[in-house]
C-alpha cells in the first residue's frame, strides 16, 4: 500500500508477517515498483517549458539544469573529473584561461574549460565551451550566462549565482569579474504590456483582470465577457476594455450589476395632464382620463359610470366599471390574471359570466368560480408593447325572470420585456 509519511512517498511491504519495510523517495525521484528502488524523474521530459529564455534543459539526478544551447556539460557525483579530450585547435588565436591576457586590440576567441563545485549540492559541474571576446576586452553576455552558472535547478531548488563559492571554483578567468546575477528584465525594460514577474533566466507576463495573454506571451488582449453567456446581463451586455457593463432599456434602471428594475414614472415624474391619471406599467406609463364616462353615462364613483335613464340606456348595461392592469411580455400560460366578482348579491338569482368583446384572438378565457365570481385566464403568451381592452359581463337572472347585467371594462397593458 502507498501512503504519505513525513513528505515522502512510502511503500510498506509486509515481511515475515510482522516487520514493515519503508522506502522513501526524495523530491526529484519516484519509486520504481519493478526494480524496488527510487528512480530519477526526467523533468525535462515531463515539464513543458522547464527552461525559459532560450535555455536548454539538461536532466540531472534529482533535478535539472538550464544551460545555453552552445554549452557542453559533464556531470559527476563527487568522482574525479575525467581528463579532457584534446580539442581541435581553432583557426583563430586562442587565449588560455591562465594566460592573464588583458584583451589587447583585436577580437579573438577564448577556449575555456574547467569545473565548479556548487555549494550545498555536493556535485561538480564540468564544462567545455568557447566564448568570444570583442575588441574592448569584454566577453559576450550570452557566453558568461553558463560560465558562471547563474541558474541551477537541483531537486526542485533554485540556486542563484550567489550560491557559488569563488574559492571552490576551479576556473581561472583571463579577466577580473564578479559573479553574474540574474538580469531582471522587468526592471531593465519591462517587456510586458501589463504585469511583469522576473524569474531566473527569464520573465513571465501576466495581464490585468479582464484581459488575457496574447499568443506572443507579452501583449494583453481584452476578454469579451459578453460572449461567454447570454445570461451575463438581464437585458444587454456591453463589453469594455478590461470588463463589461450591463445596461437597461428605457423605463428601467440598473439594480445591482446585472438586473433591471422598472421605474415608476408616475412617482418620479410624468407628463400627464390634470384631467388625466398616470398608470405605470413595466417599462413605461400611460395617461388615462380621470373621467372615462361617455354619454349617456355619468360618473358616479371612482372609475364607475352609470346610466341615469332607463329609456335612454335600453339594451345597454346600466353601469360600467373601468379597471387597469399590466403583465409582462411572454408570460407563461395558462395564467390566472384577473378575478371578477359581483358587488350586489340578490336572493334566488343566478349569475353567468362571459367575455363580451376584446377577445377576437381568443387570448383569454373566463372561468366561472362560483355564483358570484369568475377568473379571467390568459391562454396565449402575449408580446408587448400592446394594449388589450376586454369587456367582462355578468348577467343576473332571478326566479321572476328578471334580467340585469353589469360590465367591467378591463384594460390590459403588456410590457415590452419579460422583466
Amino acid at each position: 500500500a502507498w501512503q504519505r509519511k513525513h513528505g515522502c512517498s512510502v511503500k510498506c511491504v509486509m515481511v515475515k508477517a510482522q516487520a514493515w519495510t519503508q522506502t522513501c523517495c526524495t523530491d526529484g525521484y519516484e519509486f520504481d515498483a519493478e526494480r524496488q528502488a527510487c528512480r530519477d524523474i526526467d523533468e525535462c521530459a515531463i515539464l513543458p517549458d522547464a527552461c525559459k529564455g532560450g535555455m536548454r534543459c539538461t536532466n540531472h539526478f534529482g533535478g535539472y539544469l538550464c544551460l545555453p544551447p552552445n554549452a557542453q556539460i559533464f556531470v559527476t557525483n563527487g568522482e574525479e573529473l575525467p581528463p579532457q579530450r584534446p580539442e581541435t585547435q581553432p583557426s583563430h588565436r586562442v587565449v588560455q584561461p591562465n594566460a592573464g591576457s588583458s584583451g589587447g586590440g583585436g577580437g579573438g576567441v577564448a577556449g575555456l574549460a574547467g569545473a565548479c563545485h556548487v555549494v550545498g549540492l555536493g556535485l561538480k559541474l564540468r564544462f567545455q565551451l568557447h566564448i568570444s571576446r570583442n575588441g574592448t576586452g569584454y566577453f559576450h553576455t550570452s557566453s558568461i550566462v553558463f560560465l558562471l552558472l547563474h541558474k541551477v535547478i537541483y531537486k526542485g531548488v533554485l540556486f542563484r549565482a550567489h550560491s557559488l563559492s569563488q574559492s571552490s571554483c576551479l576556473i581561472s578567468l583571463p579577466f577580473t569579474t564578479s559573479f553574474v546575477v540574474d538580469v531582471n528584465e522587468c526592471e531593465v525594460g519591462n517587456p510586458c504590456q501589463h504585469q511583469c514577474y522576473n524569474i531566473i533566466g527569464s520573465f513571465l507576463c501576466q495581464c490585468d483582470q479582464g484581459y488575457e495573454l496574447a499568443p506572443d506571451s507579452i501583449s494583453c488582449q481584452d476578454v469579451d465577457e459578453c460572449s461567454f453567456s447570454s445570461y451575463m446581463c438581464q437585458y444587454q451586455c456591453v463589453n469594455q476594455p478590461g470588463g463589461y457593463v450591463c445596461t437597461c432599456p428605457e423605463g428601467y434602471q440598473l439594480q445591482g450589476t446585472r438586473m433591471c428594475q422598472d421605474i415608476n414614472e408616475c412617482e418620479t415624474g410624468h407628463n400627464c395632464q390634470d384631467h388625466e391619471m398616470c398608470w405605470n406599467y413595466h417599462g413605461g406609463f400611460r395617461c388615462y382620463p380621470r373621467n372615462p364616462c361617455h354619454e349617456p353615462y355619468v360618473r358616479t364613483g371612482d372609475n364607475r359610470c352609470s346610466c341615469q335613464s332607463t329609456a335612454v340606456c335600453h339594451g345597454l348595461p346600466p353601469s360600467i366599471v373601468y379597471k387597469y392592469m399590466n403583465i409582462l411580455s411572454g408570460r407563461s400560460v395558462p395564467a390566472d390574471i384577473f378575478q371578477i366578482q359581483a358587488t350586489n348579491v340578490y336572493a334566488n338569482s343566478v349569475n353567468t359570466f362571459r367575455i363580451k368583446s376584446g377577445n377576437e384572438g381568443r387570448e383569454f378565457y373566463l372561468r366561472r368560480s362560483s355564483n358570484v365570481s369568475a377568473m379571467l385566464v390568459m391562454t396565449k403568451p402575449l408580446t408587448g408593447p400592446r394594449e388589450y381592452v376586454v369587456d367582462l359581463e355578468m348577467v343576473s337572472h332571478n326566479v321572476m325572470n328578471y334580467r340585469s347585467s353589469s360590465l367591467l371594462r378591463l384594460t390590459i397593458i403588456v410590457g415590452p420585456y419579460s422583466f
